[in-house]
């Protein structure tokens, strides 16, 4: 039995800053996770990651990642995608700063 599709979103680095950048619903690169798209279907989620990866003149590395439905938005299940959307951890600086 195939294993049941989970929530995603696209993620990828910044072509010029390197920052961490999500994908969201008006095909527009974003720095806050909350404003990412959630994407819950399979088919849809592999159609957007097309799309998302030729925007090659703005971001490196695109690629779907797991998430899951949070009061804020989509939220990490994996804490490598949680160490990408709040940035380095020796000090508060950059994505830190803010919260």
């Amino acid at each position: 039995m195939p294993k049941a599709f989970t929530p995603k979103v696209i993620t990828a680095n910044a072509l010029i800053e390197g920052d961490v950048v999500y994908f969201s619903e008006t095909n527009d690169w974003v720095r806050d996770l909350a404003q990412a798209e959630l994407l819950t279907d399979e088919a849809v989620a592999d159609a957007r990651l097309i799309e998302a990866s030729a925007q090659q003149d703005k971001i490196v590395g695109a690629y779907l990642t797991d998430m899951a439905a949070g009061d804020n938005g989509p939220q990490p299940v994996h804490f490598r995608e949680d160490f990408r959307a709040t940035g380095p951890s020796n000090y508060f600086h950059g994505k830190q700063a803010a919260h």
